[in-house]
């Protein structure tokens, strides 16, 4: 069964699954496709192209798959991909990529976007991501599964942020995050290991002990990034979550913070 409000607007070319409900006021494009037990609250706009995956929950005045902010969009085809079961709070703006990336936007699982949050153009979001209150990431920025950014938090175009980091609320941050780091500040430095996370998802206690001892390596003992990832080489190989930490420094776009 779908449940459209009679003051809904839904273009022709829409694709809409089963179970969806459409509040009052809302406008769903053409290109757009709404999987199965979809939510939309009132005054909802989704525009395409966007394919959009089952049981996420759109609230009030949530702007979705509009064309981005980059002045170099010139309104080319481009795309919007969002996984399941993802939440996005009042005010919530997520704009389709740009031909100057690969055109297209991508957010995953699970994820819960709070009131006023920003995902620009290009960006590839993971799952089980939470970003509080007016949190935003400009244009091509990577975040990894399970990372945590503070409310009123803003991440510089390009920047990657690894999996199981944490970044404070007023954070400023312009150089990629390793994984399993809690950074605060402006501009954001790291401030330890997000121990209580990796227990909270499970991790070992040997696992998390060995991450901090590669965090020590990393940024206690003065060595340079490439003597603090040659320094972690044989514990990398040994263990997959070292290896995680060392591929991720390893392959920054931007440099790592410091």
């Amino acid at each position: 069964m779908i449940m459209i409000h009679s003051s809904a607007v839904i273009e022709a070319g829409a694709r809409i699954g089963h179970n969806v409900r459409i509040g009052p006021f809302c406008y769903v494009g053409a290109g757009v496709t709404l999987g199965d037990d979809c939510i939309l609250e009132s005054h909802v706009v989704i525009k395409g192209p966007s394919t959009i995956g089952r049981g996420n929950h759109f609230f009030q005045f949530t702007s979705i798959g509009e064309a981005c902010q980059d002045k170099k969009y010139k309104n080319e085809p481009t795309e919007l991909h969002i996984g399941d079961n993802n939440i996005f709070r009042e005010g919530c703006t997520v704009h389709r990529g740009t031909i100057q990336d690969k055109g297209v936007t991508i957010i995953g699982s699970n994820n819960l976007f709070m009131n006023y949050t920003h995902v620009a153009h290009d960006c590839v979001i993971g799952s089980n991501v939470i970003f509080a209150n007016n949190a935003s990431t400009a244009g091509h920025v990577h975040v990894g599964d399970w990372v945590i950014i503070g409310g009123m938090s803003g991440v510089h175009q390009f920047c990657h942020i690894g999996a199981h980091s944490f970044i404070g609320g007023g954070s400023i941050v312009v150089k990629d995050v390793p994984p399993y780091v809690m950074a605060h500040g402006s501009h954001a430095v790291p401030h330890g290991i997000n121990s209580e996370g990796l227990k909270r998802r499970g991790f070992s206690s040997d696992a998390i002990l060995e991450i901090k001892r590669a965090y020590k390596v990393l940024y206690r003992q003065g060595l340079t990034v490439n003597d603090a990832v040659a320094a972690l080489a044989e514990k990398a190989e040994q263990l997959p979550e070292i290896k995680v930490f060392t591929d991720f420094i390893v392959q920054s776009p931007r440099g790592i913070i410091r």
